[in-house]
């Protein structure tokens, strides 16, 4: 009976560990590479476990499964990303809004709910994640379990923030957000009821269609439309792009391109690690002199930061490894585009593409690939540049005529930069031209990338 109570005891604290181990990887995953530089140097400052290995005796002593590995070598033009100087000591949106949040005296449930959401927001102040998957979120990444009303709340702390419309989902929303901060005048109820009730009248600026639907008349129309256009479409940005900060990208993957094979390469200053020959040999020798060892203390201690560094340079390794395995799995199905630069050669790709080819589970590819940049050549690029849902006619089908939403981006941005700026092009005309061209997409299709390519319609680009 002493024995099986035993068993499961041991068994209920490897299952915890496990659980840990599959956290600290999680939380690597999502870290970038100068977040993860900055972890290992925190974790080999406070375990004593866990030590560099030194050039030579990494030489002399022979492979260890406990080491963290070198997946390529690393080039000059690699060491030249790798010194991109950091951001200055500017505020970013981050810590703007997070130094709000400890003035409002929340709940502490509540103020963790609101900062994982502060920490989920884009550069523009712009949640891109839906609420409604922000509590697993959470809950999967930090291990921490909030019920969604409790997060409703956390979210409604975000949206009192400054600059107002940060903690928005949506364009409407984030103006909308704004509008609500404004004393109250028919100006401002004439344009919440714009954007709420016609947003796509409006984005289309069919000023008559407001007047007939809303009831209003068209000197209120344009009044509400004028108000609306002094609103900060990027609130966060203008934080993030305050003249005082320098908003370096560090690239998390280098791509060298120069030679017949793309040769990638992690961007970490990370050193080859190892548990320190103390605390191992104190492991090894532990199981030979149990009874001996009488102080507890002292025991759980070292096995306490022998486990923690083993466990730490095994999850090292994990997401060293798929990110080597994730990047890999893009090079290889955009092959084209990395030998020509031709965004033409784009490829339709998803997530599920790059799944089958490496094994790896949707959620680690989703979470190698948020917030990464890639070096190339010819520029910085974020990893999501090569995923693109496919439009058009062969939507959903393997076909290699079918569009991407890059080519798409860089048709309508081909157009509009060569239109006549006092005639500009109306977004029926763009979509005839575009299937003119051979792009078959709808004027819907045009105005939605546009939007995304913060290109404003054609009245708001007409030039005098």
């Amino acid at each position: 009976m002493e024995k099986s109570r035993q068993n499961i005891a041991i068994e209920q604290r490897l299952t915890q560990r496990l659980t840990q181990q599959q956290l600290r990887f999680v939380k690597m995953l999502e870290m970038t590479a100068p977040e993860l530089d900055e972890e290992v140097e925190r974790e080999m400052e406070a375990n004593p476990a866990l030590e560099a290995v030194d050039a030579d005796s990494y030489r002399d002593s022979g492979p260890s499964e406990l080491r963290t590995t070198h997946y390529a070598q690393r080039s000059s033009s690699s060491d030249d990303f790798s010194e991109i100087p950091m951001a200055d000591s500017a505020p970013s949106l981050y810590d703007f809004l997070d130094a709000q949040l400890g003035q409002l005296h929340l709940d502490h449930d509540v103020l963790t709910a609101a900062r994982f959401i502060v920490g989920n927001l884009d550069a523009n102040g712009r949640l891109q994640r839906d609420p409604a998957f922000l509590v697993n979120d959470l809950a999967f990444s930090e291990g921490i379990d909030l019920p969604q009303s409790v997060m409703d709340e956390g979210l409604a702390a975000v949206r009192t923030l400054e600059p107002h419309g940060v903690g928005a989902v949506n364009l409407a929303d984030c103006l909308s957000i704004q509008l609500e901060y404004l004393p109250p005048s028919q100006q401002r109820d004439d344009a919440l009821r714009i954007l709420n009730e016609q947003y796509e009248a409006f984005s289309m600026l069919h000023t008559h269609l407001l007047v007939s639907r809303l009831r209003i008349s068209q000197e209120r129309v344009n009044a509400a439309i004028d108000l609306i256009r002094t609103l900060d479409p990027k609130p966060g940005a203008s934080i993030d792009s305050a003249p005082t900060s320098t908003n370096t990208i560090i690239p998390d993957v280098i791509i060298d391109t120069s030679g017949p094979e793309p040769v990638i390469t992690l961007n970490n200053r990370i050193p080859e690690l190892r548990i320190s020959e103390t605390f191992s040999q104190a492991e090894t020798d532990m199981k030979k002199r149990m009874e001996k060892l009488k102080d507890n203390a002292d025991r759980e201690f070292i096995l306490n930061r022998y486990n923690d560094a083993r466990d730490f340079i095994r999850s090292l390794q994990l997401r060293q490894q798929a990110m080597m395995s994730v990047v890999t799995a893009i090079v290889k199905i955009q092959r084209e585009y990395f030998d020509t630069e031709d965004i033409y050669r784009l490829r339709p790709m998803m997530i599920k593409d790059i799944e089958k080819l490496t094994g790896q589970d949707a959620s680690v590819i989703s979470r190698c690939t948020a917030n990464k940049h890639v070096a190339l050549p010819w520029g910085i690029l974020p990893l999501r540049f090569f995923f693109s849902d496919t439009v058009g006619d062969n939507a959903g089908e393997e076909d290699t005529d079918a569009l991407t939403n890059r080519k798409i981006e860089a048709e309508i941005r081909r157009v509009v930069d060569a239109e006549d700026k006092k005639h500009p092009l109306s977004d029926e005309k763009i979509t005839q031209l575009l299937t003119a061209g051979g792009l078959n997409i709808s004027r819907r299709t045009v105005a939605k990338y546009r939007d995304r390519l913060s290109i404003p319609p054609a009245r708001l680009r007409k030039q005098i």
